[in-house]
C-alpha cells in the first residue's frame, strides 16, 4: 500500500490497477477482536485500531514516520508493521497497545507486508532491493532467508493456517500480469492459482484454510474476490462501483474487513463473508487502508496458568489481548455481584460490557493491581 499512500491521491486509481503492493495480513481462527489498519488522517500514515463496530478508534504509533501494513500475531498480543522511522522501510513489531516498538529488519532495502506464521515463530515479508522478493525470518528478526528468486515482483505473502503454504502475488507471467500464487513455506513448488488475464493481488487465507480472498480487476474494477484454496470457484464479493483494495477475514470467518473508496477518501468497511451487509466503520476524511483482524484465542482463558479461570485471567485479557487500557475499567473492575470480592463472574461482566461496548468513564482511575 505504500505506493498508493505516497503517490498523489489523483493517481490512486491508476496505481490500484497496476501495483500489487497491498499488505496480505494474517488470518487465524479465534474470537473477533479489534481491527488494525493504517490511516493518513493526521497528515502522515499511522497504525490505528478500531472495534469491529467502529467504536473506540486508537492511534497506536503516533510517529512522524510512515507506519503501514499492520498484521496481528496469532495470539492477538502483538502487531507487526512496516515503518521508515530508521531511514528505510523495515519490519517492526510492537505490543497490541502500541508500546515496545522494535525494528526486526534494519537495513537499506524496503521491507513491507509482514505476515505471521500460524505458530507465531516466523514472519514472512516482501523486500524490495533490485526487485521485490519474499523473505522469512524468525519472529525476533533472526535468520532472514529469501524464499523467492525471480526477476519480477513477488510480494504480499499470506500464510496458510496449517503453516505449510504461503500465498503471494507475482507478475512472473512475462506480460506484467499480476497473479495469485501459492508455494510451500520454504519457497518450493510455486503454483499459479488464479491464471487470469486480469490483475490479481494481495491474497489472504481464510482461518479454516478452505478459501483465499484477494483483490482483482478482472471485472474492470478493483473488487474483492474469493476462491477455493485450490483456485477453483472464483466469486466477486464487491462488484458495485467503488475501488476495493485489500481485505482480511475475521478470525471466526463470518465477516471480512476491507478498504474501499474513490480517489481522495478511503474507509474501512466490514461485510458478511458472502459480501452482504457492508458497513463503514471508520467513515473519516482521508485514507484508511489495509485492515487486519485481531484473533482473541485466549479470551477468558487461564492466562496465569494456575488451573482456573478467575479475575486475574480476565483482566490480563483486557490489558494484553483485547488491548483495553488498564485505567479504563476501574469502575467495573469491582464487586459486580456484591459478594465482597472480585471474582470470575465480575471479570466476565467486565469483558462483556467493557471490552465490547463503549462506556462513560470517570477520571483518575487507578491502574489494575494498584
Amino acid at each position: 500500500m505504500s505506493l498508493l499512500r505516497t503517490t498523489a491521491l489523483a493517481a490512486l486509481c491508476c496505481l490500484a490497477l497496476f501495483a500489487g503492493i497491498d499488505a496480505a495480513p494474517a488470518a487465524f481462527p479465534g474470537y473477533n477482536g479489534r481491527i488494525a489498519f493504517e490511516s493518513n488522517r493526521d497528515g502522515n500514515t499511522e497504525i490505528y485500531t478500531v472495534g469491529p463496530d467502529g467504536s473506540n478508534p486508537a492511534n497506536l504509533t503516533n510517529s512522524p514516520a510512515e507506519d503501514t501494513d499492520p498484521a496481528w500475531s496469532p495470539d492477538g498480543t502483538k502487531i507487526a508493521f512496516s515503518s521508515d522511522r530508521d531511514g528505510s522501510a523495515d519490519i517492526w513489531v510492537m505490543n497490541g497497545n502500541g508500546t515496545g516498538a522494535t525494528n526486526l529488519s534494519p537495513g537499506p532495502d524496503w521491507d513491507e507486508a509482514p505476515a505471521w506464521s500460524p505458530d507465531g515463530t516466523k514472519i514472512a515479508f516482501q523486500s524490495r532491493g533490485d526487485d521485490s522478493e519474499i523473505f522469512v525470518m524468525d519472529a525476533d528478526g533472526g535468520n532472514p532467508a529469501q524464499i523467492t528468486e525471480n526477476e519480477v515482483s513477488d510480494g504480499s505473502p499470506s500464510w496458510s493456517p496449517d503453516g505449510m503454504k504461503i500465498a503471494f502475488d507475482s507478475n512472473r507471467d512475462g506480460a506484467g500480469n499480476m497473479e495469485v500464487y501459492v508455494m510451500n513455506a520454504d519457497g518450493t513448488d510455486q503454483m499459479n492459482l488464479t491464471n487470469n488475464a486480469g490483475h490479481d493481488f494481495s491474497p489472504n487465507w481464510s482461518p479454516d484454510g478452505a478459501q483465499i480472498i484477494f483483490r482483482s480487476i478482472r471485472s474492470g474494477n478493483n473488487d474483492i474476490w474469493v476462491i477455493d484454496a485450490n483456485g477453483a470457484n472464483p466469486v466477486n464479493l464487491t462488484d458495485d462501483g467503488p475501488l476495493d483494495l485489500s481485505a482480511a477475514w475475521s478470525p471466526d470467518k463470518a465477516s471480512i474487513a476491507f478498504d474501499r473508496g474513490n480517489l481522495g477518501n478511503y474507509d474501512i468497511f466490514v461485510m458478511h463473508a458472502d459480501g452482504e451487509n457492508r458497513i463503514n466503520i471508520t467513515n473519516h476524511a482521508g485514507g484508511d487502508f489495509d485492515p487486519d483482524w485481531q484473533p482473541l484465542n485466549n479470551l477468558s482463558g487461564d492466562a496465569d496458568c494456575d488451573g482456573g479461570v478467575d479475575a486475574v485471567d480476565a483482566l490480563h485479557d483486557l490489558r494484553y489481548t483485547a488491548s483495553i487500557a488498564p485505567f479504563a475499567i476501574c469502575v467495573f473492575a469491582g464487586n459486580v455481584k456484591c459478594d465482597d470480592g472480585l471474582t470470575a463472574v465480575d471479570a466476565l461482566f467486565i469483558l462483556r460490557f467493557v471490552a465490547q461496548l463503549p462506556v462513560s468513564l470517570p477520571a483518575n482511575c487507578p491502574e489494575i493491581g494498584s
